[in-house]
């Protein structure tokens, strides 16, 4: 308990996480009231009970000032007697208290047990197992409900990325990948679309993936950007019917991985001469020269530059207003950044549930912040995108 237990404080230190924190905390403290007010009642409110022993008359409201910001709360009133929740006083401890509730409902796998006892150490009695599961379901259900929402209108461009996290699986400890899927519509506007927990090197999980997104409605996909997932590079020709850029940073990386530290900035300055091109044709052309210079010195670096010519240049075929957001998962790169630290507070989660609520409601809180914001990308060149698809599908095709 020692563990989950983590002062507001330093959850306030956060930064993005404290917006997710305050309305968790908020939610979890009116239902706790509701809950107990259910026990004092001997019934649910407006439930039929020969166990009923009092009945509920309104609400007051009452603000409760904490470290995570003011709460409005809503104290049940009752026909007979009195209710106060035991939670607001002492304030201090109770959100501590009311925190290490919520840590073990968003991070550690909604242990019923553990909830039960923290709900205890609060000073609140008489909530059963049962309950505190229905509790666990209901911040469950806001992260269902973002996730599987329809998704309306044309996205031409769609960035997929990964990252790794342990979970416990039959008694051992295997790494999940966390595949996160972000796309931008004809508005401009970037939306976290689609979130999955599982292996991502087979085709078969991408394929379901993709699928899961056109049920719910995704459409006019012109440009997957993604790393190197040969099983999403067939999932999205079969699925999707789409380009296929594979991530220029990525490749980076694995081209220096065939050069010793000397020669490495020669290797990363050369290649770039291709990005400056101008022109798709310019760029292919300057690609070859450069390929061709390093085929003797090092023949397996100029073997993967003739490898991957179309899947790393796809992005030159689309409006050049567009190429600095979609040669790369950059995009996706702090998103992926904040999940992992996120996750590393865990370490090891107990199931892919657990996964799926911690980065679920983050997910949740990072779209509704790009919704505020200004449009992502520049209108011009999209409306054309879902009008006319570019021709050359040579990113997949070949």
């Amino acid at each position: 308990m020692t563990n989950a237990t983590m002062a507001l404080a330093e959850l306030a230190d956060k930064g993005a996480d404290i917006d997710v924190l305050r309305q968790m905390v908020q939610f979890a403290a009116q239902r706790l009231m509701e809950l107990e007010t259910d026990t004092l009642c001997g019934a649910g409110y407006d439930e039929k009970s020969t166990q009923r022993v009092n009945s509920r008359n309104g609400y007051r409201d009452r603000p409760w000032e904490t470290r995570a910001g003011t709460l409005e709360l809503k104290i049940p009133k009752l026909r007979q007697g009195s209710y106060y929740p035991a939670f607001l006083e002492p304030r201090r401890m109770a959100e501590k208290a009311l925190a290490a509730v919520i840590q073990e409902a968003y991070i550690h796998g909604v242990s019923t047990r553990s909830v039960d006892d923290l709900v205890k150490a609060m000073g609140m009695s008489g909530i059963s197992k049962s309950q505190v599961s229905r509790l666990c379901a209901e911040l469950d259900e806001k992260v269902g409900q973002f996730l599987n929402r329809p998704i309306e209108g044309d996205w031409p461009y769609l960035w997929i990325d990964a990252t790794y996290v342990k979970t416990r699986e039959a008694g051992s400890i295997v790494s999940v990948a966390v595949i996160v899927a972000v796309a931008v519509n004809t508005e401009g506007q970037r939306q976290v679309i689609g979130m999955k927990v599982g292996p991502s090197e087979a085709e078969t999980f991408w394929t379901e993936f993709l699928r899961s997104l056109m049920r719910r409605g995704l459409r006019g996909v012109r440009l997957v950007i993604s790393d190197a997932h040969e099983g999403l590079k067939a999932a999205a020709a079969k699925v999707l019917k789409a380009t296929w850029q594979r991530c220029r940073v990525h490749f980076m990386r694995n081209a220096l991985a065939h050069a010793n530290k000397t020669q490495r900035r020669m290797v990363s300055a050369a290649i770039a001469t291709a990005f400056a091109q101008e022109t798709a044709k310019a760029a292919h052309a300057q690609w070859r020269v450069v390929a061709d210079q390093f085929r003797t010195s090092m023949p397996k670096l100029a073997k993967l530059m003739d490898g991957a010519e179309h899947e790393v240049l796809s992005y030159m075929d689309f409006p050049r207003a567009h190429w600095l957001q979609i040669h790369s998962t950059n995009p996706l790169e702090r998103l992926n950044a904040e999940i992992k630290r996120r996750t590393n507070v865990v370490g090891i989660f107990p199931n892919d549930a657990a996964i799926t609520r911690l980065v679920g409601a983050m997910l949740l809180e990072q779209n509704d912040e790009w919704s505020l914001n200004r449009r992502y990308m520049q209108l011009e060149g999209l409306q054309s995108l879902t009008e006319n698809a570019p021709t050359r599908m040579s990113a997949i095709q070949r």
